[in-house]
């Protein structure tokens, strides 16, 4: 049995590099106005926040993309399922004595 890695698709690399690079953004933002005041800070504090909320719309958008294409799968699974009954039941089996086997050899 191959064990498949699976790797993170371009949307979720570029996802994961602009919340970094978002982050960073911010902390950096952040330090420059803790030792700076006045205007100079709140407008520091102000474009922080303002990284922080598109990180923020970047990951709620990319929760939503993993929720339907968790529930797409969940319904070809289904469909499957009750197309193909009793290859479901002979795949479940197999699996669970392959379960069965491993836990034996402990």
């Amino acid at each position: 049995m191959n064990a498949k890695k699976i790797e993170p698709s371009a949307q979720e690399e570029d996802l994961m590099e602009n919340v970094k690079t978002s982050l960073d953004t911010a902390e950096q933002l952040l330090r420059d106005a803790a030792s700076s005041t006045g205007e100079k800070a709140a407008e520091l504090r102000e474009r922080a926040l303002a990284s922080l909320r598109r990180t923020r719309e970047a990951l709620y958008d990319t929760q939503d993309a993993l929720l339907d294409k968790g529930r797409r799968a969940a319904r070809a699974t289904d469909d499957y399922v009750r197309d193909n009954p009793w290859q479901a039941i002979g795949m479940a089996g197999i699996a669970g004595l392959l379960v069965g086997m491993l836990i034996s050899r402990r």
